[in-house]
């Protein structure tokens, strides 16, 4: 294992064209890699963030242009990628999901969306994915050369449960592409990434879309990187950015020495476990 890599997030502007996203991914991914052991993308990049599209733009494991050009980009740059999220068709349902690209191109996981984002704030904001969306019913840590890592999208990140699941399952660092908005963004996603690093002793990576202020949906922006200890390392603005974190394992073990908080769990009082 690794212990020692640095991770790039890609704050990407998102657009309409398919086609423009996927090639400006990729121009990200370049230029990231020369960086980074780890190049991140942000949750549904490859469309717009509206559940009407979903459909639409869905494409299939092995017949998928988007996933395709990822999959070139990771063994041409020699880097692994979590590229976001992107709607999958999958036996006949559209799914929100994740895949682990390593160094030579092969998907090494997939994470399709666990929770779906229906919510209705009054005055505020309406959106319900589960109107094109089906949630996904797996727990995702991968084993890599980089640690095990586990990834979880967006609204998933809210349930201490499957986060605390992840951990049990050897998750070290926490990957979240997510498209949090203009409501919940401000007042939430930045505690949440924290209080999850400090509940888990886990470092924690949140992706974000860049702003904008003319789409339909419009995401907060503020990716970040977050240590075991709750400290931020890295934020991004609203604006397009890839920025950069130097991941060091050993602070995981180290926390979790200093502080058992796994250890000194009640499990005599209560579980939590993979049904």
């Amino acid at each position: 294992m690794k212990n020692k890599f640095t991770v790039a997030l890609c704050q990407m502007q998102v657009v309409e064209d398919k086609t423009q996203n996927v090639a400006h991914a990729v121009e990200m991914i370049k230029e990231a890699a020369s960086h980074a052991d780890l190049v991140i993308l942000p949750e549904m990049w490859n469309c717009p963030y509206e559940t009407s599209l979903f459909p639409e733009y869905a494409e299939e494991k092995d017949n998928s242009p988007t996933l395709d050009a990822v999959s070139r980009a990771a063994k041409e740059e020699e880097v692994y990628i979590v590229a976001g999220s992107i709607p999958e068709r999958h036996q006949g349902n559209v799914y929100n999901s994740s895949f682990f690209f390593n160094p030579q191109g092969e998907i090494i996981g997939v994470h399709r969306k666990v929770h779906l984002f229906d919510i209705d704030v009054a005055g505020e904001i309406s959106f319900k994915e589960s109107l094109t969306l089906t949630a996904g019913n797996k727990i995702t840590v991968i084993d890599t050369e980089l640690g095990k890592i586990g990834i979880c999208i967006c609204y998933d990140m809210r349930f201490p449960e499957l986060l605390r699941l992840m951990t049990l399952q050897g998750a070290q660092l926490v990957i979240v592409p997510g498209a949090f908005n203009l409501t919940t963004g401000p007042a939430h996603w930045k505690p949440l990434i924290q209080v999850r690093a400090v509940d888990n002793q886990v470092f924690m990576v949140g992706v974000s879309p860049a702003r904008d202020t003319n789409a339909s949906y419009v995401a907060y922006g503020h990716s970040m990187v977050v240590d075991p200890w709750g400290t931020i390392l890295k934020e991004a603005g609203t604006g397009e950015t890839i920025i950069y974190s130097h991941i060091d394992l050993l602070m995981v073990n180290k926390v979790r020495d200093n502080l058992p908080l796994l250890q000194n769990r009640r499990t005599d009082l209560y579980l939590v476990k993979k049904i």
